[in-house]
């Protein structure tokens, strides 16, 4: 079992910067790939970045290639996501998961534990 914790929302201007942070405990963090999704109102979850166990390999939605980036702290548990150049299409709530495996995806089938997610607003 394993709980994540995400902090770091908030409202933003459209072109400014936020890092949204993601607090996992419980389960061997360092194991296993770890994602960030979002879902925006009247939208399905999808998916923004994921990260293996290592911090060595990305993936990025073709969205926020280029604006943000993934990262993460084995030693403090924890997985970020800077966003940099907020456009108010971003606006969602953000959701950190914890992969099944090692290897990242970009299906959120293959996540099995998500926390309850953080509003990030982009006012234009």
């Amino acid at each position: 079992q394993v709980q994540l914790v995400e902090s770091g929302g908030g409202l933003v201007q459209a072109g400014g910067s936020l890092t949204v942070s993601c607090l996992a405990s419980g389960r061997t963090f360092s194991s296993y790939a770890m994602g960030w999704f979002r879902q925006a109102p009247g939208k399905e979850r999808e998916f923004v970045s994921a990260i293996t166990w290592s911090g060595g390999s990305t993936v990025d939605a073709d969205s926020v290639k280029g604006r943000f980036t993934i990262s993460r702290d084995n030693a403090k548990n924890t997985v970020y996501l800077q966003m940099n150049s907020l456009k108010p299409e971003d606006t969602a709530v953000y959701y950190c998961a914890a992969s099944r495996s090692q290897i990242v995806s970009t299906s959120l089938t293959d996540y099995a534990y998500w926390g309850q997610g953080t509003q990030v607003t982009v006012s234009s």
